[in-house]
């Protein structure tokens, strides 16, 4: 009895190395799933992450403030941007203008105390053409920290923050400044 010819033998051969391929394939593609996916949906969930994010504080009103947000709530939000156990127990938007004739610069302000030590956050605030004052995620923070000074002062030029002053020097006393990129007043 003759089983199979060469040229059988051969076509089996190929036959069974294809149906092997075919299911080496299909086993991979759900043995091990493509990561790519959830990657790009991280990558999109960190690209909104980093994308600003406005918030209406208030509307200026007759040169009068009109908070959109009360000022208790602002309180909390310095206090958890600040993460260090700083009590803000003041908040305000302050209008800084050089002169007449420069647009005026308005800043979200946070005041309180750390260990019986000032402390002060400033946030520029974005002015639209109907004089709502918003607050951009992406906005610097300018971090004023007492060592010594009961009070302590920003310091401006052309509207911007550029240092600090201590209102009381008396030897070693000082007022100190950083600055950070970017904020989280009022992240999600």
């Amino acid at each position: 009895m003759k089983l199979l010819s060469t040229t059988g033998r051969a076509v089996l051969a190929t036959s069974l190395g294809f149906v092997t391929l075919l299911t080496a394939c299909e086993t991979s593609k759900h043995g091990f799933p493509e990561k790519s996916m959830p990657a790009q949906e991280g990558d999109a969930a960190a690209q909104r992450k980093r994308e600003p994010v406005n918030r209406q504080i208030a509307t200026i009103n007759e040169g009068k403030v009109e908070y959109a947000v009360p000022r208790n709530q602002l309180a909390t939000a310095f206090i958890r941007q600040f993460n260090d156990g700083t009590v803000i127990d003041k908040t305000s938007v302050q209008k800084v203008q050089e002169s007449k004739k420069d647009k005026p610069v308005y800043y979200l302000v946070g005041i309180g105390l750390r260990n019986g030590m000032y402390r002060a956050m400033a946030i520029p605030l974005q002015n639209s053409s109907d004089n709502s004052l918003y607050l951009s995620s992406s906005a610097e923070r300018y971090i004023l920290t007492s060592v010594g000074c009961t009070f302590c002062s920003f310091t401006f030029e052309k509207n911007r923050i550029v240092g600090t002053t201590c209102e009381e020097n008396s030897g070693g006393s000082r007022c100190d400044l950083i600055v950070k990129q970017n904020n989280e007043i009022f992240a999600q």
